[in-house]
């Protein structure tokens, strides 16, 4: 193997990718023995370093130490490995001696980077700061995206929001430079569609305090939704934590085209998943219809994928990503990835947990709710089901953009609706809206003259930031509890989720579809069949949208928004205000006192759905984020109490009288009684947001139990010192009564898979046992006996 040597001590770097990719593929056969490992990782190892993006020279892609850990789980397991296998298991800590079983087992990982929105990266810098770390240990990223409210439209409500939030800002601009993370400032778009554009990549594991963050893989990276705990985990140095996940494959044939966009894949596979569907897997789309959709489509599927539960989404490396990758500047990430390929798609003959088929020759526009995003229809046949449900049918508003679609292809084929509409003098009979993802879209959009379309035909276009789709929306066209319609091209529709309106009736389906119901005006309208109207009353049909996948002209970045962190920052100072009403210094919770949990009152025993919405809603609260008192006086104010089907009114068992749930709470921690919170299925969906599980927490509570839990939202849970137990027997919900006391017994020998008590006393003096289930494993354990995962890296340092 002299030969090998030869090459990497005389050849150039720029070659030697060639020369080597195509060795390896000539001799894969003799290159796979035992002797020649050594050799290949050398060759692999002189290859030139490329930077994980512009804004961090220093930090390397390291495709090398992937396709490492990759071969030695594959020689461990003896099987074919689907892609979400190979990026997850080429990251873990310890590939070597990591027990792996899908469904079962947890991974210990090590994540390349962390992305944070400023709503949720307020609790978690508070908690770094706690740490008393000096700096963070991969690079991170902080994006003003959630706190900016839709009132009139970009520049003011910009301006607005950089006043009102001043206060914010600063701490988080501080903070970032404090200990080394990179600062997006306000106006410069949403977190996801930035790191789509600039740290994203094929191969990448990132987490990101939201639960949209899986838009990164339709840049063929494992992209997931955490809490702010996790990420200070992660941000610390520490191995982060994951339930070794199942795989759902979905494999695409057939080929998009006309009205069919990669929206409707996505609201498809919702409708067959559910909202639960996908928990604890990885859903990976394969298969020869990949290529037909563009790498912004792609993403659009993935950060839908939430909705299902799903932990993350992904697609394989292909064309499109590399064709991508070059128009954002990143042509050296997208030549390196060439060269590892077969480290970023699946194995042949991989295996999956489940699989779905879909033929995009077949698939037809959809749009899905009203109050829940898996409640599928065909556009063909929502008129009728909507006149059947008693659903409003006139469409108030049209809202397209958001993280979900905001691409340059979304805003071009909603803009050629539009100009067929204005070229017949037509305008938008609903209210129309236009979210742009970045500064870089919105400028591009200006230059290429879709924003004057839009606003043309009516629309306003909002600034770069979340806006309307987490509820930052001060809507004026309909007043509360009146029932209404919307359509939108976001992810999530949850109840009063954009307007803080619960008789709004919310449908989420593509940006193209939002265009031409807005410019019908009603939900009773399909854009294949049906006619509009012109003023001098002659009839036409829209023709299929069209638009570029990418600029011509290549991408405008717009203003520069982005605060390097400084190489030194000892001078660097974070203030908190200790009178402020924003901003608050986290103190530690209590440890476990090392006894069972006895004659705890239940808060709520809450009905049917019970989101992190519910639980702690977004809206006009999205400003105490960063102070955990106030924020806690929306806790569960949005559930429904069973007893009487009331939201935000439960009885006080100790004064017998009624109040709301975060009143209660208090009342009860100030006289020293614990509660517990029972809930239905699927509890916590939704949002990442761990102010669901600090609230509680803050509040006196000490378990939740459930019928079941979405995954991200009882790891929060567990981070923060509570049990989320789940019901042994479904059917047990039915025997707690909003009065009862609840022990729960067995803590002291608290250990994995092994079951817990429930010990229920009844008002009317009986008594009766459950069983509970608990998924903590033993690193988790000590979270709960040291009070919370941060008291734990504390005892440890």
């Amino acid at each position: 193997m002299f030969w090998l040597h030869f090459i990497c001590q005389n050849v150039g770097a720029f070659h030697l990718y060639n020369i080597v990719y195509h060795i390896i593929t000539l001799h894969k056969s003799y290159l796979k023995k035992p002797e020649c490992q050594f050799h290949v990782s050398a060759v692999f190892s002189a290859k030139a370093k490329v930077a994980m993006s512009r804004f961090e020279p220093s930090s390397s892609i390291n495709y090398e130490k992937l396709h490492e850990n990759i071969n030695i789980v594959r020689r461990r397991l003896n099987r074919p490995l689907t892609l979400s296998e190979k990026i997850v298991y080429g990251h873990l800590d310890d590939p070597a001696g990591q027990e792996i079983d899908r469904g079962r087992t947890y991974l210990r990982l090590r994540p390349d980077r962390v992305g944070m929105q400023d709503a949720t990266a307020q609790m978690a810098m508070l908690q770094f700061i706690s740490s008393g770390l000096p700096k963070v240990a991969v690079p991170s990223t902080i994006h003003c995206d959630h706190l900016i409210e839709a009132q009139i439209g970009g520049a003011q409500d910009l301006q607005r929001a950089k006043e009102v939030n001043q206060e914010v800002y600063n701490f988080l601009a501080t903070a970032a430079a404090k200990y080394g993370v990179g600062f997006w400032k306000p106006g410069s778009g949403i977190i996801h569609q930035i790191i789509l554009e600039n740290y994203a990549y094929p191969g990448v594991m990132l987490i990101g305090t939201d639960s949209h963050t899986p838009n990164g893989g339709g840049l063929g990276g494992i992209c997931i939704g955490v809490g702010g705990a996790d990420a200070v985990d992660v941000m610390a140095g520490i191995p982060w934590e994951l339930k070794c996940p199942k795989v759902i494959g979905v494999r695409l044939t057939g080929t998009l085209s006309g009205w069919t966009s990669p929206k409707d894949v996505i609201l498809k596979v919702a409708g067959i998943l559910t909202v639960k569907g996908g928990t604890g897997a990885i859903v990976e789309y394969h298969g020869p219809g990949v290529d037909s959709i563009s790498c912004t489509g792609m993403a659009t599927i993935c950060n839908m994928g939430a909705e299902i539960g799903a932990t993350t989404s992904v697609f394989p490396y292909n064309h499109r990503m590399k064709t991508y990758l070059e128009k954002t500047g990143r042509g050296e990430i997208g030549s390196l990835a060439d060269q590892f390929k077969d480290d970023l798609v699946p194995d042949k003959d991989c295996e999956y947990d489940q699989i779905i088929e879909i033929n995009l020759s077949e698939l037809k526009p959809h749009i899905n709710g009203p109050f829940t995003p898996d409640l599928a229809h065909p556009v063909s046949e929502v008129g009728a089901i909507a006149k059947k449900s008693g659903w409003p049918l006139e469409v108030k508003v049209g809202l397209i953009g958001s993280c979900t679609n905001s691409s340059y292809e979304d805003m071009g084929r909603a803009a050629s609706l539009a100009k067929q509409a204005l070229d017949k003098g037509l305008k938008c009979k609903a209210q129309f809206t236009v979210t742009p993802g970045s500064e870089q879209i919105r400028a591009t959009i200006e230059r290429d003259g879709y924003a004057k379309i839009l606003r043309d035909v009516g629309g306003v276009v909002l600034a770069n930031a979340c806006g309307p789709c987490i509820g930052q929306w001060d809507r004026k066209d309909v007043k509360k509890g009146e029932k209404n319609t919307i359509v939108t091209s976001f992810n999530r529709n949850f109840t009063a989720r954009n307007d803080a309106n619960p008789a709004t009736h919310a449908f989420v389906t593509s940006p193209e579809i939002v265009t031409a119901l807005a410019l019908a005006g009603t939900l009773n309208f399909n854009p294949e069949t049906d006619y509009l109207t012109t003023p001098n009353g002659e009839k036409f049909k829209l023709e299929a949208p069209t638009g570029d996948e990418l600029p011509s002209r290549d991408f405008d970045p717009g203003q520069d928004t982005y605060q390097h962190p400084p190489a030194e920052s000892s001078s660097v100072k974070v203030d908190v205000n200790p009178a402020s009403n924003r901003l608050q210094l986290l103190e530690p919770f209590d440890k476990w006192h090392g006894k069972d949990l006895e004659n705890m009152r239940i808060l709520i025993k809450v009905k049917g759905k019970c989101t992190t919405d519910h639980i702690s809603a977004a809206g006009p609260w999205l400003k105490f984020r960063g102070h955990l008192d106030n924020i806690s006086n929306n806790l569960l104010i949005g559930a429904v109490n069973i007893e009487n089907d009331a939201v935000n009114k439960v009885k006080n068992q100790l004064t017998g009288e009624y109040g709301g749930v975060p009143d209660v709470a208090r009342q009860y921690k100030a006289s020293g009684v614990n509660w517990v919170v029972v809930g239905d299925e699927n509890y916590g969906e939704g949002s990442s947001r761990e102010h669901a599980a600090l609230e509680p927490r803050h509040l006196g509570g000490r378990a939740i139990i459930v019928k079941s839990f979405a995954r991200i939202h009882e790891t929060n849970l567990k981070k923060q010192g509570l049990l989320p137990l789940t019901f042994a027997n479904p059917q047990d919900y039915d025997r707690i009564r909003p009065d009862d006391k609840i022990s729960i017994t067995g803590l002291k020998s608290l250990a994995p898979g092994k079951q817990l008590t429930a010990e229920i006393k009844h008002s009317d003096g009986s008594q009766e046992s459950i069983s509970l289930n608990h998924t903590f494993n033993e690193t988790q354990i000590e979270w709960f006996k040291a009070g919370s995962a941060l008291n734990r890296m504390k005892e440890l340092q």
